[in-house]
């Protein structure tokens, strides 16, 4: 095991703890989403486990050493980790390639040129070479950073939000190289995220935090197909949720209903289509069921009276 925060006890007011007796851990390798609203705790977590914070009570171990905050260090931070928080700490007279080779050695410059081209193709700014960071907008910058983290090849990658500040068509590239060359360096990543779906497909594991607690801690497949709660069902996309009285009105197994996941069928229960608009791959549709409001997704436009099952 890489990584195991034991019993984490943090607070930044005596009276109203953040983590109470938290518990982590990651495997050598392993990418783990770590999931939850705007000021639940993902942030400070990783400023914890990167060493930048002080915790009042617990352990943090990193590949068998336990570590120490900043009063244990001189220098804040860990030598075999890197940490992409949301200020990116570039160098703002040096252009984007000395940026990104900063960490990489000059003894072999054709090499550290080589490796530095890598990086910026991965992060989709070979372009942007000689541009110094001032005029680079501010998903550029965080592209430039998460580069720079990963020359070093770090035993383990912590990323504060790194898909927040991109255009819709860079995140999917973006995504796509950033976990594999991190896959194929066998590094473990530490990613937290706001929203499930962007990491979903290359995730090992779902850590969900609600207000500093941990309340979910499972594979992608099983958080998708059981929610803890709607708060984690929420992170997860657009979501219908029932409350125990409908699902008993309706005969409905489960709680929670993705819009795909509810079919159009020839029979079943009685509904009226309110709005049908084309999105692309679907039509999404606003449908009334039972004095409910809720989405459907469908291949076809819908209209009046229709037949839904769950």
């Amino acid at each position: 095991m890489l990584l195991e925060v034991k019993n984490l006890y943090f607070n930044y007011q005596a009276e109203n703890p953040l983590f109470q007796n938290l518990n982590l851990s990651v495997d050598e390798g392993q990418i783990i989403a770590l999931a939850g609203e705007s000021g639940c705790g993902k942030s400070t977590l990783l400023s914890l486990i990167y060493g930048l914070m002080d915790w009042q009570r617990g352990d943090i171990i990193f590949d068998g050493q336990k570590l120490l905050g900043p009063k244990g260090n001189l220098v804040p931070g860990e030598s075999q980790m890197k940490f992409v928080a949301q200020n990116y700490d570039l160098m703002p007279y040096g252009t984007v390639y000395d940026n990104v080779g900063k960490y990489i050695s000059n003894i072999n410059l054709n090499a550290k040129k080589e490796k530095v081209e890598e990086l910026l193709d991965i992060v989709g700014l070979s372009e942007f070479a000689k541009v110094i960071p001032k005029n680079l907008s501010g998903g550029q910058q965080q592209r430039v950073a998460i580069a720079r983290a990963l020359a070093i090849l770090p035993k383990m990658l912590l990323l504060d939000e790194p898909f927040s500040n991109l255009d819709f068509s860079r995140k999917f590239e973006l995504r796509e190289k950033l976990f594999n060359y991190v896959r194929q360096n066998n590094m473990s990543l530490l990613i937290s995220t706001h929203n499930l779906e962007e990491v979903l497909p290359w995730a090992d594991k779902i850590v969900v935090l609600q207000q500093g607690r941990l309340i979910q801690n499972d594979s992608p497949k099983e958080t998708y197909e059981n929610p803890y709660n709607d708060y984690v069902a929420r992170l997860l996309g657009e979501v219908n949720i029932f409350s125990e009285e409908e699902q008993s009105q309706l005969s409905l197994p489960k709680r929670h209903y993705f819009p795909h996941q509810i079919r159009v069928a020839e029979s079943g229960i009685e509904a009226r289509v309110l709005e049908s608009l084309f999105a692309g791959s679907h039509y999404r549709n606003n449908i009334i069921v039972n004095n409910k409001t809720i989405i459907v997704y469908s291949h076809q436009f819908l209209q009046g009276s229709i037949y839904l099952q769950f």
